[in-house]
């Protein structure tokens, strides 16, 4: 028997929280805000410049008088605008400051980075953040207490076979030299309905179904999709890995 094989008795529970494979940020954008201050007793808000006057520079918008609505903001000395603008401000205000806020959309999810004081500096930020020379947290090693008995014996068997041979269903498994770990190589990721429609003329519930009736243990598909959602492309199995908080773990 493979090293890796370990007896599973248990599960603990369910998934914690979000996508713990998730690292970094995807769908950086910038916004530019403006934080104004409007009556003496009300805290400053924060809000979009209506896309009329979405020329104007940074220095004919910070310190000039606006007008507030619940969804976006007009600056009101020495530009026109239509009646029906004003009509939908609530207040007047003035602008204190221009923002240029970073934000991702992850998985979903809109995330708020942070406020920069100018255009480059937001995009600076982008860039550090991007690593445009290439992805970066792509290769994961997991411990394999993230599997039951029957997912490892799963590993093991294709590992084990004498003939190289592929599964044909986005994941390839190897063996790794001098080490009692077994690798995934996941292909086509991430494993969106945009993305697989796209290169492989199917939804994300089909590969997942095929997966299954190939007879892929169910928690194996679970820990493949969550790894492939977060763009993952190498996973490693090991014994001697750290446990992956958030994500499901199998009593020995």
């Amino acid at each position: 028997m493979n090293p890796i094989h370990q007896t599973r008795t248990q599960t603990q529970t369910l998934l914690v929280g979000s996508n713990p494979f998730t690292r970094g940020y995807d769908n950086l954008c910038i916004e530019r805000l403006l934080l104004i201050t409007y009556e003496n007793d009300c805290p400053p808000c924060v809000r979009p410049l209506h896309h009329s006057q979405a020329h104007l520079p940074d220095d004919e918008l910070q310190l000039f008088p606006c007008l507030v609505s619940d969804d976006f903001a007009v600056i009101s000395e020495g530009q026109s605008f239509p009646d029906a603008l004003e009509e939908r401000c609530q207040s007047a205000g003035l602008v204190r400051q221009v923002l240029y806020a970073v934000t991702s959309v992850t998985l979903n999810e809109r995330h708020h980075i942070g406020d920069l004081y100018s255009l480059k500096a937001a995009q600076a930020v982008i860039h550090r953040l991007s690593f445009e020379t290439g992805h970066y947290s792509r290769a994961w090693e997991i411990s394999t207490a993230h599997l039951p008995e029957e997912a490892i014996r799963y590993l093991e068997r294709w590992i084990d076979n004498s003939a190289p041979k592929l599964t044909g269903l986005l994941f390839e498994l190897f063996t790794l030299p001098d080490c009692s770990g077994i690798g995934c190589k996941l292909i086509g990721t991430p494993w969106t309905d945009e993305n697989l429609l796209n290169i492989e003329g199917k939804p994300y519930s089909a590969l997942k179904q095929e997966q299954r009736d190939a007879g892929t243990p169910e928690a194996l598909v679970k820990v493949l999709h969550l790894a492939a959602l977060a763009d993952v492309r190498l996973l490693i199995f090991d014994p001697d890995a750290a446990v992956l908080a958030g994500l499901a773990v199998f009593d020995e």
